[in-house]
């Protein structure tokens, strides 16, 4: 390649400054472009892309001539009116999860996308952390069987701050449950095969952010939640979500467990665990004791340049987002994934206002 793919940042907060970090050592790729009405936010970014423009809004970028694709890192209640502009463009568009942070966006966005022939693509790197995507493929292949149940264990730290404080508030990030859990529904539904019926959830906001109020309005996220998800094919799904439980050694463990075998993935250690039924059946038959066939192995991509925030999980689908520009390729994640995880949370959300099951329809008709 003899010319690099020209990017421009749209929003320049954390995440923003994530994507250029990655960018930055990715190769036939330049940051050329930044925009964000946050001027702190604008310097931050320029000092780590300090040949690229500097512009204060989205649409001076988008028509700026200067960028080949745009990375939307805005805040969440933020997406739907950037992408009103940018899905108007021939420009290549990768969009940070969520979505949007309503359904009627989400729809709106969908058909938006609909107009044009460029690439689309939605942010959810979780299924590209090396370990989860391993569980992911061998599930793909069979190795456990039929998938039965699926269950998420994430125990972590509050939220960070964020700029004007504005992760503090679910109407404008659409709560915790669509703000920091769409893209685990996203790999649940990835491994199940299909979007789940029914949402039964129970959560409330038990210790972070209690005493936190931002000009007379208290902050009024979750942090801690309970989500199980139901599937027509019999499988069933559960996230376990805990934000003031730093303590754990393995923040986050995604188990698959099929009719014939299970599979797990740990991080930060990187571990990916695998055992057959079967061979537990031999070893476990009564008063023998033992232990039965298992796997267990660290998980790297070593073709990873750049590890940031998310075990390379970006860095890789940075790459699959180039790669799929250049060579005309579909997105590997779409918009339509977006808004299934999305409406997945906004149900996990009216679960537990109205301590209900809640039908998937529900949200999406």
């Amino acid at each position: 390649m003899n010319k690099a793919l020209r990017y421009g940042i749209i929003g320049s907060g954390s995440m923003g400054r994530e994507h250029i970090e990655n960018l930055k050592v990715m190769d036939g790729v330049a940051v050329t472009a930044i925009s964000d009405p946050y001027e702190p936010s604008r310097k931050a970014a320029l000092a780590l892309a300090p040949d690229a423009k500097s512009f204060t809004s989205h649409q001076d970028l988008l028509s700026s001539g200067l960028v080949d694709a745009v990375v939307i890192a805005t805040p969440n209640d933020t997406h739907v009116d950037v992408l009103q502009d940018a899905l108007t463009t021939d420009l290549a568009v990768f969009v940070e999860k969520p979505l949007a942070t309503r359904i009627e966006d989400c729809k709106k966005i969908i058909e938006w996308n609909s107009r044009r022939k460029a690439l689309t693509w939605m942010g959810l790197e979780y299924r590209f952390m090396p370990p989860v995507n391993e569980v992911v493929q061998r599930t793909k292949n069979g190795d456990i069987g039929n998938v039965k149940h699926v269950s998420i264990r994430e125990h972590r730290e509050p939220f960070y701050p964020k700029v004007n404080n504005w992760n503090r508030f679910s109407d404008r990030t659409g709560g915790t449950l669509v703000e920091k859990c769409c893209h685990y529904f996203n790999l649940m539904d990835l491994v199940i095969g299909e979007h789940p019926t029914t949402i039964y959830a129970s959560g409330s906001q038990m210790v972070n952010h209690l005493d936190e109020n931002y000009d007379g309005k208290s902050a009024d996220m979750i942090d801690s939640a309970f989500v199980i998800l139901e599937y027509a094919n019999g499988a069933r799904a559960m996230l376990d979500l805990c934000m003031f439980g730093e303590g754990s050694h393995d923040k986050e463990i995604f188990t698959v467990v099929g009719d014939s075998g299970k599979l797990e993935s740990f991080l930060p250690s990187h571990n990916v665990r695998y055992s057959k039924r079967a061979d537990w059946g031999k070893a476990l038959s009564w008063g023998a004791g033992g232990r039965g066939g298992s796997e267990q192995k660290i998980v790297l991509d070593l073709n990873v340049k750049y590890l940031g925030h998310h075990y390379g999980a970006s860095y890789i689908e940075h790459v699959k987002f180039r790669d799929a520009i250049l060579q005309g390729k579909p997105p590997e994640v779409t918009l339509e994934d977006g808004v299934s995880s999305v409406a997945i949370g906004l149900a996990a959300h009216k679960s537990i206002a109205e301590k209900r099951p809640i039908q998937l329809n529900e949200i999406l008709n």
